[in-house]
């Protein structure tokens, strides 16, 4: 086991003025709550919040080899010289997971309202990630009602996924096969198990559309 000083951070951060699939993955010498609050100036208009942290004494190369491996994935960094990168955090989050995996001395926390969680596996992440998911989308926006894109009871929607149509029954919720459904539990029982998240958590109005639009993009027009 490695000495506690000689250890070092690897985080995952996320911004609330950035796009949702948009994170800043880094290193630290020091605690990732002092480093986040140094990046907190005029360049950025709202504080980073920590995603995920990763303590070890190897924290110079698991940087790089995170940094590597999403780079291997195809082409995620929004700027080739700089720490941000194009990618669900929670994806983020499992390729830090295996590389967790293969050391003897790392200590991976994910957090939660602002809290680290020590997480000891994978089923661990996808439970903290699916509640840390759902409070973020309950914090950043009112649920999702289909007056909000002008749609009514007995609309037809698409799901895209299976270009399956089914049919408005009530403000947020749809009927396919004599069941009531919310969009989201909708996504999550019906989407094709090679597309699906780690976390298990899903925006239903992404995956839905009306006259060949995505209902999360009629959201923001209106």
């Amino acid at each position: 086991m490695s000495d506690d000083k000689n250890q070092g951070y690897v985080y995952i951060l996320t911004n609330p003025s950035f796009r949702e699939d948009w994170v800043k993955i880094g290193k630290s010498s020091r605690p990732v709550n002092v480093r986040s609050k140094e990046l907190d100036n005029t360049a950025v208009p709202l504080p980073f919040e920590i995603y995920a942290t990763l303590k070890t004494a190897k924290f110079d190369k698991v940087e790089k080899q995170i940094h590597k491996q999403i780079d291997r994935l195809t082409d995620l960094r929004i700027r080739q010289n700089r720490e941000f990168f194009n990618i669900a955090p929670s994806v983020a989050l499992d390729i830090m997971r295996d590389i967790a995996d293969l050391l003897e001395d790392a200590e991976l926390a994910v957090y939660v309202d602002g809290n680290p969680i020590i997480s000891s596996s994978k089923e661990e992440d996808k439970k903290i990630n699916a509640a840390n998911e759902d409070r973020m989308r309950k914090k950043s926006k009112p649920a999702f009602k289909f007056h909000m894109v002008g749609l009514n009871v007995g609309d037809t929607i698409i799901f895209d996924a299976l270009n399956l149509p089914v049919k408005i029954a009530s403000d947020d919720k749809v009927e396919y096969e004599n069941r009531l459904w919310s969009l989201s539990a909708f996504t999550a029982e019906f989407l094709p198990e090679e597309i699906k998240t780690p976390s298990g958590a899903y925006q239903g109005p992404k995956f839905f559309s009306y006259g060949g639009k995505v209902l999360n993009e009629i959201i923001s027009v209106h």
